[in-house]
């Protein structure tokens, strides 16, 4: 099993989710998170003001998937979650050890 976490732009989300069910993932997790890459943040004007901003909004997507679905998951938030500009985001993958569902003590595969 593998945990996918997808740094992307918060517009993107719902791309992205419509994306993973159209190939069946079933479940998600996400959360609204600040950061940087290459971008380093940017600099706005407010009220006559100029303030750096040094971390972007973004949104972190991680699915939980069997091994097998792992190629087809990326496809899917990559070409969903690309707009060709910078700040498009990441994609990483961990190897998950295990899974297990509260409610049922199903493990494994079974619990994803």
């Amino acid at each position: 099993m593998k945990l996918v976490t997808a740094i992307i732009k918060p517009f993107k989300l719902d791309d992205v989710r419509d994306a993973l069910s159209d190939i069946s993932v079933q479940g998600m997790t996400v959360t609204e998170v600040k950061g940087f890459g290459r971008q380093k943040g940017h600099t706005e004007l407010y009220r006559g003001a100029e303030y750096v901003v040094d971390f972007l909004p973004k949104v972190k997507v991680e699915v939980a998937i069997e091994d097998d679905s792992l190629d087809n998951v990326i496809e899917a938030i990559t070409n969903a979650a690309n707009t060709g500009k910078v700040g498009d985001g990441k994609i990483f993958v961990a190897p998950l050890d295990n899974v297990i569902r509260i409610r049922t003590g199903e493990t494994g595969g079974e619990a994803v």
